[in-house]
């Protein structure tokens, strides 16, 4: 599996989300996520941005052009966003 469509299927299970979810979500049929998650499709740059909204990720990232992902912080307050960094450095320390 590419790293494309293991991304895209990693991303949805985190989330919790059904291909049927996220097909309503980026406009598109499930037999079309379906196609992505097992590349036998690869979808448009707008269904890669679109892709990129939903999971709060780069379109880098679901490019595999970066093994970094980031979190969508946006609309949080400053001591939230600290309290979210203070966590990665926690979790991090454990390893």
């Amino acid at each position: 599996m590419t790293c494309f469509a293991a991304r895209l299927k990693q991303l949805r299970n985190q989330r919790g989300l059904t291909q049927t979810e996220v097909a309503a979500a980026i406009g598109v049929t499930r037999s079309v996520v379906s196609l992505y998650e097992n590349e036998m499709r690869q979808p448009s740059p707008e269904i890669i941005i679109a892709l990129a909204r939903l999971y709060g990720v780069t379109t880098d990232y679901l490019l595999c052009g970066n093994r970094r992902s980031f979190v969508d912080v946006s609309g949080l307050n400053e001591q939230e966003i600290a309290a979210i960094v203070n966590m990665v450095g926690l979790l991090r320390s454990k390893k």
